[in-house]
């Protein structure tokens, strides 16, 4: 397994406008160059900002946002992910997509639904969880509110990762509950840990300060992105420290194998 290099994007989102977000993420992307990165990790709906009108806002698999995405991939050579409202059969989806540079597409359902916004009566929950393989690394990725649910997000044998993702809309006001979470769930999986989080002011006046990081599979910080400011950051995994780290402590060889009951 070689190095993988993520690139983690940090930005403001334009409320209910997916134009002025594409156009602004087109912007905050000029500084990334082809080749220069192996993933690209963009906040939860990122094209709308943390919105519960659905109906108004979602797309389909072959909408705008996702077109930008597959674009930006291949022109990236590089794998492009982020949530979007998707619109399937009669169901709309808090949805995390992940496109390959060749196009190829993968997706993950938000499995829990914040509540306290009411999100569960405007999206309905995913089932299934997403490990993708991609040069050489598993890749879990998951979406804002399913950082708080560690059996949900846990590191078994017959579905080992490397690499968790955690995209959100997570309020300035909770901010430590992110910071501290992201670090248990780093050292609880011995894994990688990217939290990418957006920040600005949303249409409902919640504050969002970022503080947006990666963190090591002994819960280090190994990014320098500054709280409350946009930013892309790139960072380097290395595939033998994690190895190191699981030869030395193997503690997932003592995991627990379940299944969740649906």
């Amino acid at each position: 397994m070689r190095d993988l290099r993520i690139t983690i994007v940090q930005a403001k989102l334009f409320w209910e406008n997916k134009k002025g977000n594409l156009n602004h993420f087109t912007t905050l992307l000029k500084k990334v160059k082809k080749d220069s990165t192996d993933v690209l990790i963009l906040p939860e709906m990122f094209t709308t900002g943390f919105s519960m009108d659905s109906k108004k806002l979602a797309e389909s698999m072959q909408g705008e946002g996702v077109e930008w995405m597959r674009e930006k991939a291949a022109g990236l050579n590089a794998a492009v992910t982020g949530s979007l409202i998707i619109k399937e059969g009669n169901d709309y989806f808090n949805r995390l997509i992940w496109i390959n540079p060749d196009g190829n597409i993968f997706h993950y359902d938000k499995r829990h639904l914040f509540r306290m916004a009411k999100e569960d009566n405007y999206f309905s929950s995913g089932s299934e969880k997403l490990v993708i393989e991609f040069r050489e690394w598993r890749i879990c990725p998951m979406i804002c509110y399913d950082l708080r649910f560690p059996v949900w997000c846990r590191n078994i044998v017959s579905r080992r990762y490397d690499l968790i993702l955690f995209i959100a809309s997570w309020p300035e006001r909770r901010i430590e509950h992110w910071k501290q979470l992201l670090v248990a769930r780093a050292i609880e999986n011995q894994s990688y840990v990217a939290g990418v989080n957006r920040v600005g002011t949303d249409g409902n006046k919640i504050a969002y300060n970022g503080n947006s990081v990666v963190l090591d599979s002994r819960g280090k910080k190994l990014s320098r992105t500054r709280a409350g400011v946009q930013s892309v950051e790139t960072v380097k995994l290395s595939a033998l420290e994690l190895e190191k780290t699981r030869r030395v402590l193997p503690f997932l060889n003592d995991a627990d194998e379940f299944e969740l009951l649906t």
